[in-house]
């Protein structure tokens, strides 16, 4: 990493936008990719000289709402949004979690809790903890949400994956409903002040905008729980899963388990899995 690589991935952003992309004409006698400093400026409603700044990296201290306008008119996706607000916090000195007196959320896995998992294979089952942390999960697991990317990087974390990646909304047919289930889990399991609860909801607020802030902005009570939870997976087809949760001793983590609510998803788990045919049976068969 260079020491302005905040400055560097606004300059790369800004250089593959096409200028048709944001509604500008594209002249052609155009020497700079993409759009112009003074186009980008225009766009954002900052000074030209403030966006070269940044770009030059004399300016490393860029408030939220700089950002998001910046991110807004670069038509970012939700995941460069999560990137572009961690260089900000890097190019200014800070960290990506700046814990206070709060308890870090659980990340130990017990034994008897790993037993737990194992004894429930085959079915799809995870283990999370408060903020929504993958902590382990069984292998069925892996092979019905691997594919759709809520396992891919080093801390996968399901409430991020819904509001902060793009896949999710092809994975999550119903993903409004899904994305009020998880909105609501991150305000009911964490108390107020929780400075790691509140680091990850600034995340997602810059990342996903009001369809975030609103549901968090709501009262804080579970919604309905809908009885299946539609996946559309790209090997299997739609699956239809009913949900158990399991809340663990400590109050910290919870258990959730997968069971295929209908015969044609039973049989999907099966050839996903690579158990005998029948071995998964439906709930309601």
């Amino acid at each position: 990493m260079t020491d302005n690589e905040l400055g560097a991935y606004l300059r790369a952003r800004r250089e593959s936008v096409k200028p048709a992309d944001v509604g500008l004409p594209d002249a052609p006698r155009r020497r700079t990719p993409g759009l112009r400093r003074a186009e980008l400026a225009t766009l954002a409603g900052v000074s030209v000289e403030y966006l070269t700044r940044l770009e030059q990296g004399r300016d490393r201290n860029p408030s939220a709402q700089v950002l998001a306008t910046l991110a807004g008119a670069l038509r970012m996706t939700p995941e460069e949004r999560v990137h572009l607000r961690l260089l900000a916090k890097v190019a200014g000195g800070g960290h990506a979690l700046c814990p206070g007196p709060a308890r870090a959320p659980s990340r130990e896995v017990r034994p008897t809790v790993r037993a737990l998992l194992d004894g429930l294979d085959p079915a799809p089952a995870v283990l999370l903890n408060r903020i929504g942390d993958v902590l382990a999960r069984t292998a069925a697991f892996q092979r019905v949400y691997g594919p759709v990317g809520l396992l891919d990087g080093d801390d996968p974390n399901l409430i991020r994956y819904v509001f902060a990646d793009s896949r999710a909304r092809i994975a999550f047919p119903d993903w409004s409903r899904v994305a009020d289930e998880q909105a609501a889990a991150l305000k009911l399991d964490n108390a107020p002040g929780d400075d790691y609860a509140a680091e990850l909801t600034a995340e997602l607020a810059f990342a996903a905008g009001e369809e975030f802030t609103s549901r968090m902005a709501a009262p804080a009570a579970p919604p309905p729980a809908a009885p299946v939870e539609r996946l559309a997976h790209p090997e299997a087809g739609e699956l239809r899963l009913a949900r158990e949760q399991l809340h663990l001793s400590d109050g910290e983590q919870r258990i959730v388990v997968y069971v295929a609510a209908d015969a044609a998803t039973a049989a999907a788990l099966d050839h996903l899995t690579g158990r005998r045919p029948g071995a998964l049976r439906a709930v309601n068969g």
